[in-house]
């Protein structure tokens, strides 16, 4: 079982960053995929960054790419997303996930979602 909990996010400034926490309390977290999703008022829940189960394999969406750094510890059960210059516009509730396959930027495809953590960044 798959239980995943965000913590990290907050209210900051433009330019500021933050991080990012997503803990699996179970004891399969090294066989997942792991992904971050961010949905703000509106809109639909988008792909941010995912690592691959090992580690070896990260991908970002554009707007995330030079800004975002997304990496895990598996010996924690715990993956990161690191945060920096941000914007409003980053202004979203993040979301992490779980998955066993490699569709990492289909939100449908993952398997265990945690309860999202609110980031927002202020001008």
């Amino acid at each position: 079982q798959v239980q995943l909990v965000e913590s990290g996010g907050g209210l900051v400034q433009a330019g500021s960053s933050l991080r990012l926490s997503c803990a699996d309390s179970g004891r399969t977290f090294s066989s997942y995929a792991m992904g971050w999703f961010r949905q703000a008022p509106e809109k639909e829940r988008e792909f941010v960054a995912v690592i691959s189960w090992g580690g070896g394999s990260t991908y970002y969406a554009d707007f995330a790419k030079g800004r975002f750094t997304i990496y895990r510890d598996n010996a924690k059960n715990t993956v990161y997303l690191q945060m920096n210059s941000l914007k409003p516009e980053d202004t979203a509730v993040y979301y992490c996930a779980a998955q066993r396959g490699t569709y990492y930027h289909d939100p449908g495809k993952y398997d265990y979602w945690g309860q999202g953590t609110q980031v927002t960044v202020s001008s």
